[in-house]
Formats: C-alpha cells, sequence, structure tokens
C-alpha cells in the first residue's frame, strides 16, 4: 500500500451535522477537534509526511456573527491541541484581515513542538486569491519579479480527503492540489469515524 506523503484535509459539514442532532449551526464547530486529531495521530503512525488541515477560508466569514466566532475559536482550540503533538506547525492565511485570530501571529512562521516530526500545515482566514496574489500581480511591473506563492513553505499535495459529500475543492490550495487524487467521504466531519 503506497501511503501519501502530503493529505489535504477539507473537514466539511459542521453545521450540517449540528442541525442534524437538533443543536445550532455553530454547535457543529467543536464537536470536529477528536476527529482531527485522531486523524493526525493516524496519519503519523502511517507516515504520512505532511497534513494541511482547511480550518475556515475568507468566504466563510460571510456567515452570521455566531458562526464565524464558533470557527474561529474552534480552529484556535485545534491548533492548541495540534501544538501538543510532535510536530512542525504552520498557520497560513490573511493576517492582515481582522478575521484571523491574533492569538495565532506567532504561528505563521513554522514552529516545531515536542519532537517535531509531520509537518502539520492549518489553513486560517485563507483565500485562493490571497494565496496567489503575487502571482496574478501585473507582470509588467518595473521590476519584474514575482515573489511566488504566499503558501510556499507548503508542498505538493497527493490526496484531498473531503468529508460532507460536496464534490468540490473550495479554493483549497489550487497551486499545491493541481494534481491531487480526491477522496470523497458522505459523513460530516464531527461524525467521528476516521
Amino acid at each position: 500500500m503506497r501511503i501519501p506523503n502530503h493529505i489535504g484535509i477539507i473537514p466539511d459539514g459542521n453545521r450540517r451535522w449540528a442541525q442534524g442532532k437538533g443543536l445550532s449551526k455553530e454547535k457543529g464547530y467543536a464537536y470536529g477537534l477528536h476527529p482531527g486529531l485522531e486523524l493526525l495521530r493516524l496519519s503519523q503512525k502511517l507516515g504520512v509526511k505532511e497534513l494541511t488541515f482547511y480550518g475556515f477560508t475568507v468566504d466563510n466569514t460571510k456567515r452570521p456573527a455566531n458562526q464565524t466566532k464558533a470557527f474561529q475559536q474552534a480552529c484556535i482550540e485545534a491548533i492548541h491541541c495540534i501544538a501538543d503533538e510532535d510536530v512542525s506547525l504552520l498557520v497560513i492565511g490573511n493576517t492582515e484581515s481582522k478575521m484571523f485570530p491574533r492569538e495565532l501571529m506567532p504561528l505563521t512562521e513554522r514552529k516545531i513542538f515536542g519532537q517535531g516530526g509531520m509537518k502539520v500545515n492549518f489553513l486560517v482566514n485563507y483565500g485562493w486569491e490571497w494565496d496567489l496574489a503575487n502571482l496574478l500581480r501585473d507582470s509588467a511591473q518595473e521590476s519584474g519579479i514575482i515573489s511566488g506563492l504566499k503558501s510556499n513553505d507548503i508542498s505538493r499535495i497527493d490526496l484531498v480527503i473531503r468529508w460532507g459529500g460536496r464534490r468540490r475543492l473550495s479554493g483549497f490550495l489550487p497551486a499545491q492540489s493541481v494534481y491531487a487524487d480526491f477522496f470523497i467521504l458522505d459523513d460530516y466531519w464531527p461524525d467521528d469515524k476516521v
């Protein structure tokens, strides 16, 4: 069995899961913490070298304030849980926006936790347009220099796994995912069936 070097995770279905359980939509995000940690540990055990989690997108921040606060808090808690593991952790996202949680700023440069090991990337307030902005800039600038992707420390992705049944990339690292295989799960992310 060939183990992918880098797996991208799109943990979708939190709000639909909460509604199905009779909870308000924003309650679903906190229930995604345990499956994320389980998946991280399983990936480490199997020898995956890099794992990238989709926390939330710039587009997600257009949702009602109670949902926005809930997924921001869930991302903060998830990153604190990940920092208790043996990982090399990086948070990538638009830090200039007020939607980026300020307490995650120190992690916008890769940090080693525990014994280090697997690279873990967490996309927070991420947008593909933001990521590709330097590449999309007018190439006729006087300097002619293009500095590249803002996510340039993230390697090419071999496999993208998406929960929640949707069959779309939703802007997830378009440059790194260009040759990735996709696997779609109909289960919602908080179903905890990792």
